[in-house]
């Protein structure tokens, strides 16, 4: 990589920090109306702008507090798709199949609900219907989220389509999707992911995932807490730039780490394929389908992105990943990253 040129990225993400406060609580649920704009979950304050460039598998570049563990919002809506994975290759979960066949707690009944099938979940066009956690899925209806125009005010509650034929950004659905892989799993999703991933990746023991106050769920006579994809109200991942890049470069290299399969090729290949809905979209996983998300990345791209400018992109033709924290300017940072790889 052009030394000069990674120096001036480095910098430009510096200088370009999002203009959030640092008690990240105070943004939580801000857009949301009474009764649902609460923290349900804990905060934590935010670190400086910081983040990882990985290159070829070495760690060509650091800045800020790589070390620190911090909120990552949506981002962990990418976890779930790892958990989901790991059930997948158990034999456990069948994209295809209805939720109901394996969720059998009340969630998934019904002539709508029970229609809905993992991959509609996973994708984000299962429509699913109901309230959680004391949140109705309502609150997120005609929300727009990564260019996508709503018909009308945010939580405006609209006429639901057949499962599989819109897609919307949910929040309620995700967690929903979170609750069903806790059942299927049948123990902590931050166990099992610590368990099967995060450790054999090697990494550090600083992450954590929190619930929130309410949705704690019995789950064969014990007390156990369901993690949501996402900080919307609290909670959520807690991580570092270090770990975050540890897990994109599991994904780069096709679900391997140091010659183990960790995830199958099969998943991460069904994970990165853009959805008929919305082709920008995968399992839980953003896509840069047409180049429409990052212009400078190649088709083949795809990130975990959260609020706040957490975000970890992968792209397989550079053999990059990018991992930023706090980012005000995301698209910017990856051009110049971007212009600092050397293609010869």
């Amino acid at each position: 990589m052009d030394a000069e040129k990674l120096g001036a990225a480095l910098a430009y993400a510096a200088e370009s920090e999002i203009g959030w406060p640092r008690d990240v609580g105070r943004v939580l649920a801000r857009f949301e109306k009474p009764p649902h704009d609460v923290v349900l979950g804990p905060t934590k304050p935010r670190g400086p702008a910081s983040g990882v460039v990985i290159r070829g598998g070495a760690c060509v570049a650091a800045w800020g507090d790589p070390l620190r563990a911090d909120m990552t919002f949506s981002a962990a809506k990418s976890y779930l798709s790892l958990l989901a994975g790991i059930a997948f290759d158990r034999g456990l979960l069948d994209p295809s199949r209805r939720v109901c066949e394996s969720v059998r707690d009340g969630g998934f009944e019904g002539s709508h609900n029970g229609r809905i099938t993992w991959e509609q979940l996973l994708q984000q066009t299962s429509e699913w219907q109901g309230t959680l956690f004391d949140i109705p899925d309502t609150v997120d209806h005609n929300r727009s989220v990564g260019g996508a125009r709503a018909a009308a005010e945010k939580g405006t509650p609209r006429q639901l389509g057949e499962p599989g034929s819109f897609w919307e950004y949910n929040d309620v659905r995700v967690n929903r999707l979170g609750l069903a892989l806790l059942r299927i799993l049948g123990e902590p999703l931050p166990d099992v992911l610590r368990r099967e991933v995060m450790d054999p990746i090697g990494a550090s023991r600083s992450w954590e995932w929190h619930g929130y106050r309410n949705s704690w769920v019995d789950l064969h006579g014990r007390r156990v807490q369901s993690v949501p994809g996402g900080a919307h109200w609290g909670g959520g991942i807690w991580i570092s730039s270090f770990d975050h890049a540890r897990v994109g470069y599991l994904m780069l290299r096709g679900g391997t780490w140091a010659g183990k399969r960790i995830l199958s090729r099969a998943w991460i290949d069904r994970a990165t394929t853009p959805c008929s809905v919305n082709p920008g979209y995968g399992y839980m996983w953003w896509l840069n389908t047409g180049g429409r998300l990052y212009p400078a990345l190649s088709e083949r791209a795809f990130a975990a992105m959260g609020a706040g400018g957490n975000v970890v992109l992968v792209d397989p033709e550079l053999d990059l990943v990018l991992v930023t924290r706090w980012a005000g300017d995301v698209r910017g940072l990856v051009e110049r990253v971007v212009a600092a790889v050397d293609r010869h």
